[in-house]
């Protein structure tokens, strides 16, 4: 049972705060339930019997943010070669509701699509994702959401540059040293 005031996760669609508890006549039938306040001033009602049943959870705590931070940092874990299979394999981690496999579905579409790109469907759940992700670290860490997403982003980019500097090199970069004949210049 959650309060007014608690802040929450509704999974799939990222962190809110319970606003009040209401009873809805819906259809004919009575029911309670939690509304809702979900960044960009939208708000959802969720069932208050079956809110254990869709996932919904409280918020992460400091250790759990550390950890999340953690995951952003390591090198992307393995994923289907197949998009299909890839997207669906993504898909149940988002569902799961847990904020470690959402962090590991950001870091890993972040990572693919620096590597190669990302298809239209990956792009959107990459955004969706983050954005998830944002909402739930924008509330346990007290922040703004621009600085989430900045720290964020900066941690994805230092692991990828951690771990796939050989592989990738940037355009702008000379990848072989051309030495340099000093003495047949001064001959000339």
């Amino acid at each position: 049972m959650f309060n007014v005031g608690d802040k929450i996760v509704y999974p799939m669609h990222g962190a809110g705060t319970v606003d009040s508890i209401e009873e809805k006549d819906i259809l004919g039938e009575k029911q309670s339930y939690y509304i809702l306040k979900m960044p960009g001033e939208v708000k959802v009602m969720v069932p208050t019997a079956k809110a254990d049943e869709i996932g919904v959870r409280n918020i992460i705590d400091k250790s759990a943010v550390d950890k999340v931070f953690n995951i952003l940092e390591q090198d992307e874990t393995e994923m289907e070669k197949n998009w299909n299979k890839r997207y669906r394999d993504n898909m149940e981690k988002m569902k799961s509701g847990s904020i470690y496999e959402i962090a590991d579905v950001v870091r890993n579409l972040s990572f693919k699509q620096k590597e190669k790109g990302l298809s239209t469907g990956e792009k959107k759940m990459l955004t969706n994702a983050k954005q998830i992700l944002v909402s739930e670290l924008v509330l346990a860490e007290h922040a703004s959401q621009s600085e989430v997403e900045e720290i964020i982003d900066n941690k994805i980019n230092t692991s990828f540059m951690m771990f796939r500097s050989e592989e990738v090199v940037p355009e702008n970069v000379v990848s072989k040293f051309i030495p340099f004949d000093g003495d047949s210049a001064d001959n000339a």
